[in-house]
């Protein structure tokens, strides 16, 4: 089996959720620190376009979106679980919740607070990723509400852990514990005032983020870009054609589609489908760089259209 290769940099707070991940599981891996603003010229060559961070790849196996990581990790490596307590369903919905009203709050109150020592370059970036333009000035004046969401949220967590359990399902950490840690380890490293204002807020809070920080990352190797673009070119991918006979359009294998985030970054990345179920998309692509490569995304935050 080829190596777990993340595409990533140290300051997105998505990629601090698949680093838990594979601490949780104990795996080693290669880690590729990629820029945090486009282009991305080592990064496009393996999805076609997707741009976000994190992306792991397995050989010629390229898997957007910490989502479709986290479901193809607990895979290949079922122990120790990321779902403990039979908790896989629950904790894909608590995923999807915290990726989405949790960390808008969360990054609503850290922009807040740094906007003003962000560079040109990265506010300009991001104005082309969320599709609008990036006012820190509006950002301020809406800190208080999205503070007050920010609460709301988190009181939600702390509510769960007030049984004085160390992780959201009990003894054992998982991916319920690592969505909504990020967006809090995102405050915490921007907003300092607002994250002891929570943990005043909320005593359940600092003591759940110290235990699922202890978790780590794993074995981390450095990795230069253009060695993972050469394993991809010379790898084969492992994904075998898979029909989904109940698919709402009836696409099947071979078909020309297009699959793009719902909300932010909406690159769309356009090959033939390989695979695909209710929970999953494969397309097979092709790069002048890599060669041909299969790129894996969720279907749920995802949209998918025929070419």
């Amino acid at each position: 089996m080829s190596e777990i290769i993340l595409h990533h940099y140290p300051e997105s707070p998505i990629s601090e959720k698949a680093r838990l991940m594979l601490g949780l599981k104990k795996l080693p891996w290669r880690s590729v620190v990629m820029p945090m603003i486009m282009p991305k010229p080592d990064l496009v060559p393996l999805t076609g376009g997707y741009r976000k961070a994190p992306v792991m790849q397995i050989g010629a196996d390229i898997y957007c979106d910490s989502q479709r990581i986290a479901r193809e990790l607990e895979r290949r490596y079922p122990e120790p679980t990321l779902f403990p307590n039979s908790s896989e369903g629950l904790g894909y919905g608590l995923l999807f919740w915290s990726d989405r009203p949790l960390f808008l709050a969360a990054v609503g109150v850290a922009f807040a607070a740094i906007g003003d020592r962000l560079p040109e370059a990265f506010l300009e970036d991001r104005a082309n990723f969320s599709g609008r333009p990036v006012d820190i000035e509006r950002w301020k004046k809406a800190a208080p509400m999205n503070l007050d969401q920010l609460r709301a949220h988190v009181g939600f967590l702390d509510r769960q852990l007030a049984d004085d359990r160390a992780f959201v399902h009990g003894d054992e950490p998982g991916l319920a514990d690592f969505g909504p840690y990020l967006s809090l380890w995102f405050v915490a490293r921007g907003a300092r005032k607002a994250m002891t204002s929570l943990n005043e807020s909320f005593p359940h809070i600092a003591p759940w983020m110290k235990r699922v920080r202890e978790i780590s990352h794993g074995e981390e190797e450095p990795m230069e870009p253009g060695e993972a673009l050469d394993v991809a070119k010379v790898g084969q991918s492992e994904t075998q054609e898979d029909a989904d006979a109940n698919d709402p359009r009836g696409l099947k294998p071979g078909d020309k589609v297009t699959v793009t985030p719902d909300d932010t970054g909406r690159d769309p990345v356009a090959g033939e489908l390989l695979a695909s179920n209710p929970h999953e998309i494969a397309i097979r692509r092709v790069d002048v760089r890599v060669g041909e490569v299969v790129v894996h995304f969720p279907r749920a935050g995802f949209v998918v259209l025929s070419a």
